[in-house]
């Protein structure tokens, strides 16, 4: 193990305060790029090579396989063994597996593959249809009311409260969807990643010897991303700390992006308060990126707010930069999404000609739906790039078949050499281009793409290396959550890019109703909007693109986002209709048509009630319009709601409009749609089932 003076050696003075803090619990505000990582495997190590800590009766809880394999691999390298670093699913799993036939005399349910075929089922039997989209959308609010602690008889009251919306789904629709989720997956015999959770806290508080015995085997816990905690998280986390004093957790208020799953900062911000004794400590200094990349992620935070805003606003921490010296922020805006995409092409083809890998660049956007103008771009310009979804690498499928034909060819033939790796890998569809085209056949190309540069790296560093030392390596870098990265550039939402970092980042469409997201109406939803962008800025290492175009798909006719409106370099844009929102003014209050409530958000005020209460709309009628937009979208290139969003498609389920005119007075349809898609659209609705697109 390394010695204790070595692992305090390049410690910043707060983060040698993280690494030498015991006997007291630990909140460490660790502001992006602050090195928290580093931090939290310093106190683990320092800990135990000084005796406080005891690594096998350590728990180090992170929120991604990938930063829980990141840690595994510091703690080695500072020979530091024995540590449990885990997913909070992966800890509470292993527990529960354990002691539930014990404590309940028989096995735990298996965990089910995926919940999108449980959440389709219990939809077509309330009468919805099962588009990808609307699954997603239930699939994600299930997950919100589960690890909210909502039960479903309960859930359309409280989801009305808390102006949850789904797509058109009715709040007491949802509520119905929930319970027959529950009940297709108490039918297949099985559990879910949600259930997961529930079970741990229900076990460790019915049964005390069981809760003794897990508080026996850890008695250090750090938790990593604490902003993120929800309800049913914090719950349990608490019965594993049980007042213990040997618990470090770690967050960024500034980084809390996930409140719509059910995320509660406050948990961070309050855990001084609610744990007696502890202490809180800073990270500030910010080792990523150059100094104007951190200048304008602190202001991105405070830009436009008044003093009172301000006040609030300052529950984090003000970044400082270390010096280092970069590019100013290029801003650009452009006549259309298509133009804007063509010039981030160029602009990472500059930067690669100038030196950067392709490897250390990104273009981050807000909605899946901005990817396909930026994916046809870079094609057209030749510029390698991979899309980065949520699905963990090594848990596609694709991966975990080539992994296991893979392992097969080496038992069976063990002297083969490591070129067969690349025969196997062509078995699977691997081909030495991309195909063309977006989609599910370009991310499967993608993940064997990124196998095939392991395969090269082990053969690069020994020619005569055999398929069992690719197997090997591929085997040690899916225990790590070492995920081969690929030479492209990477195309991600900006949620999906927390945690991550590059040398050249482009964000794209940056327009006024992308960032905020349009539908982001209270204060609350315009704060992680705002946090959201100080995210994004925050993955640039040393230079940093933003544009916006000014019309098109990303309907960006306010111009640029109001975060970043009026800074200096910004684009001097006007505005091509009306005036720009500026600050955010008085609602007008309206009376729900249906339950007789407030209206305050705009898109309850178009429709005349909350858009979560239940009206008298057919669902087979919303599943033929929903059809007719996916394929005329297909038809145009262009994403679903261009063709009409879910407000205005509600809105022609529910007035039915016979004519031209009866269109023109329906929320969000003026001339141009109705020049373009009336007819088809008036044939759609008045048609029998048989004119719906099949």
């Amino acid at each position: 193990m390394t010695d204790a003076a070595a692992i305090l050696e390049a410690l910043d003075p707060e983060q040698r305060q993280v690494a030498t803090s015991f006997g007291a619990p630990v909140c460490v505000i660790a502001g992006a790029g602050t090195g928290k990582t580093r931090a939290i495997t310093r106190r683990i190590a320092y800990g135990a090579s000084t005796g406080v800590l005891d690594p096998r009766r350590t728990l180090a809880v992170t929120f991604t396989t990938r930063a829980a394999g990141t840690m595994r691999t510091r703690l080695e390298e500072l020979g530091v063994r024995g540590v449990q670093a885990r997913t909070i699913h992966s800890a509470a799993l292993r527990q529960v597996r354990y002691f539930w036939p014990r404590a309940y005399g028989c096995e735990l349910p298996p965990v089910s593959d995926g919940r999108f075929p449980l959440v389709a089922e219990s939809a077509r039997r309330a009468g919805l249809g099962v588009d990808t989209a609307l699954l997603r959308d239930l699939s994600a609010e299930i997950s919100w009311a589960k690890v909210s602690n909502i039960p479903a008889d309960q859930y359309a009251p409280l989801a009305r409260a808390q102006g949850r919306v789904v797509a058109s789904v009715s709040a007491a629709m949802v509520g119905r969807i929930l319970a027959g989720y529950e009940a297709a997956k108490q039918e297949a015999g099985v559990i879910d990643l949600d259930d997961i959770l529930l079970c741990a806290v229900g076990l460790l508080s019915d049964h005390p010897d069981v809760a003794e015995q897990v508080r026996s085997q850890y008695r250090h816990f750090v938790v990593d991303e604490y902003q993120d905690v929800s309800p049913i998280q914090h719950s349990l986390l608490e019965l594993w700390f049980d007042g213990r004093d040997d618990v470090c957790v770690v967050g960024d208020p500034h980084q809390s992006i996930h409140a719509f799953a059910g995320a509660r900062a406050d948990y961070l911000m309050d855990f001084v308060t609610d744990h007696p004794g502890a202490r809180r400590i800073e990270l500030v200094r910010n080792y990523r990126s150059t100094e104007p990349v951190v200048a304008l992620a602190n202001t991105v935070l405070v830009h436009h707010l008044d003093d009172e805003e301000r006040a609030h606003h300052g529950q984090g921490v003000r970044l400082r930069g270390q010096g280092q010296p970069g590019p100013a922020p290029h801003y650009a805006s452009f006549a259309d999404d298509t133009t804007e995409a063509d010039a981030v092409a160029q602009w990472f083809r500059t930067r690669h000609e100038a030196g950067t890998p392709w490897s250390q660049m990104a273009a981050l956007h807000r909605v899946n739906s901005q990817s396909p103008a930026l994916e046809s771009a870079l094609a057209a310009a030749d510029v390698p790039y991979v899309v980065k979804g949520a699905e963990r690498f090594y848990e596609r499928a694709e991966v975990r078949r080539t992994l296991t034909m893979l392992a097969r060819r080496a038992e069976t033939d063990p002297d083969a050499g490591a070129e067969v790796a690349d025969a196997v890998l062509a078995d699977q569809g691997w081909t030495d281009q991309p195909p063309e085209g977006h989609g599910a056949v370009r991310q499967r190309w993608e993940s064997l793409q990124a196998l095939h540069e392991v395969v090269r790296s082990v053969r690069d560093a020994d020619p005569a290396a055999t398929l069992a030392a690719v197997v090997a390596e591929l085997g040690e870098r899916a225990r790590r959550q070492d995920v081969p990265v690929s030479d492209g550039v990477t195309l991600c939402t900006m949620h999906a890019a927390k945690g991550l970092e590059w040398d050249v980042v482009a964000l794209v469409g940056v327009s006024d109703t992308m960032v905020p997201f349009i539908m982001a109406e209270s204060a609350e939803e315009l704060a992680e909007e705002r946090r959201l962008l100080h995210v994004a800025v925050t993955r640039a290492r040393r230079e940093l693109w933003i544009s916006f175009p000014r019309t098109g798909a990303a309907r960006g006719r306010w111009g640029i986002s109001r975060f970043l409106r009026g800074l200096p370099g910004t684009p001097r844009q006007g505005t091509a209709r009306g005036s720009a929102p500026g600050r955010r003014r008085g609602h007008r209050v309206v009376d729900c048509s249906v339950c007789g409530g407030p209206l305050t958000a705009a898109t309850d005020r178009k429709l005349g009630h909350h858009l979560a209460c239940e009206v008298d709309v057919s669902p087979e009628l919303v599943d033929r319009l929903r059809a007719w937009r996916k394929e005329r979208a297909e038809a145009d290139s262009v994403p679903p709601y261009v063709v009409l969003t879910d407000v205005s498609l509600l809105a022609v389920a529910e007035h039915l409009p016979e004519d031209e005119q009866a269109l023109l007075a329906l929320p969000g349809i003026g001339r141009r749609k109705v020049e373009r898609y009336a007819t088809d659209l008036l044939a759609v609705l008045h048609g029998s089932s048989s004119d719906a697109p099949s």
